[in-house]
């Protein structure tokens, strides 16, 4: 199977697992849950992990892979405050966890990238 056509199914993979993360060990999503957001940290975290593993499903759906895709580049830009919550929260921390929370700032460009790309051929050919 060429790259172009395993695009789409790795990034259906990678929201999945990210998903399935959310329910199996919600407490580190809680902690870069916005203070800013009404309601309880752990209602978002199962609210985001569910988006994520529909938006999977979506994606690796041939037939409904453009609109998911579509979603999944809006998602990826709608959970940015929660990194920068991160990156914000663990600027004491040492120096390892500092950067991978800042790491994060910049993986969302091509995170959204790869979804536009996905939804623009329904292939991931960019």
């Amino acid at each position: 199977m060429p790259r172009s056509e395993r695009s789409p199914l790795l990034l259906a993979g990678l929201l999945a697992g990210m998903g399935v993360a959310h329910f199996a060990a919600p407490r580190p999503f809680d902690a870069i849950i916005p203070r800013r957001l009404p309601g309880s940290p752990r209602a978002w975290t199962y609210a985001s992990g569910a988006v994520e593993l529909a938006l999977a499903a979506g994606i690796a759906t041939p037939r409904t892979r453009a609109s998911a895709a579509k979603a999944t580049a809006a998602f990826f830009v709608g959970v940015f405050p929660a990194n920068v919550q991160m990156a914000a929260d663990w600027r004491h921390r040492p120096a390892p966890l500092r950067a991978a929370a800042l790491a994060r700032l910049p993986l969302q460009l091509p995170l959204v990238l790869w979804a536009r790309g996905v939804a623009r051929n329904g292939k991931g050919l960019s």
